[in-house]
């Protein structure tokens, strides 16, 4: 990102100056950029005009600057300015390891569709860390979540128009962790599940460890093809549909109540228990009215929910919400895969959901933001490339002229960008004419993709094969 800030908006987030005023500056400068309120790579006001909007010395700006500087949090530039900067800078918070070439800390990631963390972040895990001296007195194992989490949750389901109790909620260690609870606790070895196509790869990975049989239904880029749904479901009568219905990944579709009850009187015909990952509900990034969540339609339904998507992927905390009836199966199932997830993330989620911004709206904001420059930029350079802007979630599910997917993920590979071809959100193979391209990177940075990937498209000859690169996809 580049740009400047405008003096009164860092003069609004300021506030008050504690004293000593330099010391109490520069520490709330460090918390707003910790936190994202202050974004990263933006050039902060003149200490002359921010001394003056805060009715400060100007002395007392250039010292508050310097201990800013010295602790990491900005840096100077000849003639430029002051610069906002996280310590370490932001390629410390890249893990490389499972990418193509980790050698090469210049290439620009877009197969993980997980967005920075949100705005305020930083002080929620300071709030939980003055609470947590509370919880050490005790063994620290809460296997089904910290109770005032799963009020938490119970109460986002309530205010759906979903009644939920706290007891049907259990707390995982991520969303992944929540799919495996469910998978182990309804499956048996043989035993077939249904799974969308396109569709998350890591969550039909859980099923086949529990050892599931997986049968694909079509998902088209315009919609669900209920038909084929309702006809799979006569023909294979599984034992567990997996359904992403809310801004489903890697489409982005929305389905709609009538879609859901549609959907939800097939399965119970054929007596099929529904694992409803609602990851990305919580990314209505335009407005209107949102469907009913799954479960009211479906009422045997489990749902999947986490925390990583709408706040940070750092942020490792899942949940299930079961049927009243289901709970003690679940129980079992999710005992035996750990313990618990960490306490201190517990009471981080906790202070996000009961705090100003539950809803994640300043997460959401940034989201708009990006997609719309992200589907306007391919717009303008890539006219031939199809694709739907989404109204919630975060990627866009392109449709290339041809099936040249991996030799285009290749191109760019050799041009510094990593991109996901459709095949690997492909169950039973194909998809090669599809491309995901999730817009949680910063601005500039999706615009520097889009430059690359119109020359790499520019540069591909008429080939429709490539040898597909190996990749781990993470989100």
């Amino acid at each position: 990102m580049s740009g400047s800030i405008p003096v009164g908006r860092v003069a609004s987030l300021v506030g008050e100056v504690p004293s000593p005023a330099f010391n109490g500056l520069a520490s709330r400068l460090a918390s707003l950029i910790a936190d994202g309120l202050l974004p990263l790579g933006l050039r902060l006001p003149s200490e002359r005009d921010l001394a003056s909007a805060l009715g400060l010395s100007r002395t007392t700006v250039t010292r508050a600057y310097g201990v800013l500087r010295e602790a990491g949090y900005a840096g100077a530039r000849q003639g430029s300015g002051t610069w906002t900067q996280v310590p370490g800078g932001p390629a410390r918070g890249r893990d490389r390891a499972l990418l193509p070439q980790p050698d090469r800390p210049s290439l620009m990631d877009l197969t993980c569709a997980a967005p920075s963390g949100t705005p305020g972040l930083a002080s929620a895990y300071a709030a939980a860390q003055a609470a947590l001296p509370a919880y050490l007195t005790g063994h620290g194992y809460f296997p089904l979540g910290l109770p005032e989490l799963r009020e938490a949750i119970a109460a986002r389901y309530r205010r759906r128009g979903l009644p939920t109790t706290p007891e049907q909620i259990l707390v995982t260690s991520g969303a992944i962790a929540a799919i495996a609870a469910a998978a182990q606790a309804l499956l048996d070895p043989g035993d077939r599940a249904l799974v969308e196509s396109p569709v998350y790869p890591n969550a039909v990975a859980s099923l086949r460890r529990a050892g599931a049989r997986v049968v694909t239904v079509p998902v088209d880029p315009d919609g669900w093809d209920l038909d084929a749904a309702q006809a799979s479901l006569r023909q294979a009568a599984p034992r567990v549909a997996y359904l992403i219905p809310d801004y489903q990944n890697p489409t982005g579709l929305l389905m709609e109540d009538a879609e859901r009850d549609r959907l939800a009187a097939a399965l119970a015909r054929t007596r099929t228990t529904a694992i409803v990952d609602e990851s990305h509900a919580d990314l209505h990034l335009d407005s209107g009215p949102r469907p009913a969540p799954m479960a009211a339609h479906c009422p045997t339904a489990i749902t999947v929910g986490g925390s990583s998507k709408a706040f940070w992927g750092g942020l490792r905390v899942g949940w299930l919400r079961v049927p009243a009836n289901q709970a003690g199966r679940l129980t079992q199932a999710r005992l035996g895969l750990d313990l618990g997830a960490p306490i201190l993330e517990q009471l981080v989620l906790t202070g996000l959901l009961t705090g100003p911004d539950a809803s994640a709206g300043q997460q959401r904001q940034r989201l708009r933001l990006q997609r719309d420059l992200l589907a306007g930029a391919l717009s303008d350079r890539l006219p031939s490339w199809r694709f739907r802007t989404p109204s919630g979630g975060l990627s866009l599910w392109c449709e290339l002229p041809r099936p040249a997917a991996a030799a285009l993920a290749l191109e760019c590979e050799r041009r510094g960008l990593l991109i996901t071809p459709g095949s690997v959100f492909a169950p039973d193979g194909g998809l090669a004419s599809f491309v995901r391209l999730p817009y949680t990177r910063p601005t500039d940075d999706l615009l520097a993709a889009v430059d690359i990937l119109d020359t790499a498209w520019r540069a591909l000859d008429d080939r429709d094969t490539a040898s597909e690169p190996v990749r781990i996809l993470i989100a």
